[in-house]
């Protein structure tokens, strides 16, 4: 992770300095960086879903973090996990298809990983 500590956008809010949103800010920036080298012809199809899916580990961990009641904020947390789990699936697809080769997909493996476990941890 190069920058992710020194650079945040304009609302500083708790959710910027926990571990597992660093992770996540990761995760989604190898997403989109491998959803690159995907055929043309998955541009509509495959590459938005990935896509959208890892925005959503993101967004729902940074709107859950904002909510007062823990139940609404663990409610976010487990649709952030759904989506590493959705992202998982996916790029299961695109090893079948023999879009990437499994090694390729190392590093993403390992993050998912990461952020599904500290997801699980957060959501108890």
């Amino acid at each position: 992770m190069s920058d992710v500590k020194t650079f945040s956008m304009f609302i500083q809010l708790k959710h910027k300095s926990l571990n597992v949103y660093d992770a996540v800010r990761e995760l989604t920036k190898e997403i989109y960086k491998a959803s690159m080298s995907l055929p043309t012809e998955e541009k509509f199809n495959m590459v938005q879903q990935i896509r959208r899916a890892a925005l959503s580990v993101k967004l729902n961990l940074a709107e859950g973090c904002t909510r007062r009641s823990a139940l609404e904020r663990k409610r976010y947390l487990e649709i952030s996990r759904g989506s590493v789990v959705e992202i998982d699936a996916a790029l299961e697809t695109v090893v079948d298809l023999n879009y990437f080769k499994i090694e390729d997909l190392k590093n993403i493996g390992e993050l998912l990983n990461k952020c599904f476990a500290m997801l699980s941890k957060m959501i108890g």
